[in-house]
């Protein structure tokens, strides 16, 4: 019988890799050449991870960024609706305008769009959903960049606004998080893609 003060449970949070945003369809937006490439990185950070289950936002830049990983190790990816990306309600031109407004008041939307809070709640929901299935496993979740980083806001309130802009342009990327008894004990960032090479 598992002993409940002991439940250990490992989620690596990765980040989809790059998206064409030339499509604006949010939930058909596919990974460029460079994005298929780059989904190595992904397998090649959990293929030593002991990854017992995969989860995935249903939106196909994070079903396509893990699906390398997933036929490398014969898991089957359970889709979540929980862990979808903030629906914005409409294409911005002005992102990072949009994103400061939405950090500086996780009340703030558009029509027909999300707020931060709303996008918390609801990932957080799934995560919680995640933990009382597959407790003292190691998961992986394969999410967006907004979304994510909800997440890491809801177990640190010192991330804001400047983390996600670090954050942005980051793509794959990932964070391991250590729960004890659903309680978050440790936040780790694992950046994936290699350093850009300095001119000499």
């Amino acid at each position: 019988m598992t002993n409940k003060e002991n439940i250990m449970t490992t989620i690596y949070f990765v980040r989809h890799a790059q998206p064409n945003y030339n499509n604006h369809d949010d939930k058909t937006r596919e990974l460029t050449e460079k994005g298929l490439t780059d989904r190595q990185l992904v397998t090649r950070f959990l293929m030593d991870k002991n990854i017992q289950a995969i989860l995935s936002s249903p939106y196909q830049r994070c079903t396509s960024t893990i699906a390398e990983f997933a036929q490398a190790t014969g898991l089957t990816v359970a889709l979540e609706e929980g862990f979808r990306e903030r629906a914005v309600g409409l294409w911005v031109e002005d992102f990072a305008g949009f994103a400061q407004k939405q950090w500086a008041d996780f009340s703030y939307k558009l029509n027909g769009g999300e707020c931060l809070s709303q996008v918390q709640a609801r990932n957080i929901s799934a995560l919680e959903r995640a933990l009382n299935i597959y407790p003292n496993q190691n998961i992986v979740i394969s999410g967006h960049g907004t979304a994510i980083c909800t997440v890491l806001n809801y177990y640190n309130p010192s991330f804001g606004y400047e983390d996600f802009e670090r954050i942005r342009p980051l793509m794959p990327w990932a964070v391991t998080l250590q729960f004890q008894n659903k309680r978050c004990i440790s936040i780790q960032e694992c950046p994936l893609a290699p350093s850009p090479k300095k001119a000499l």
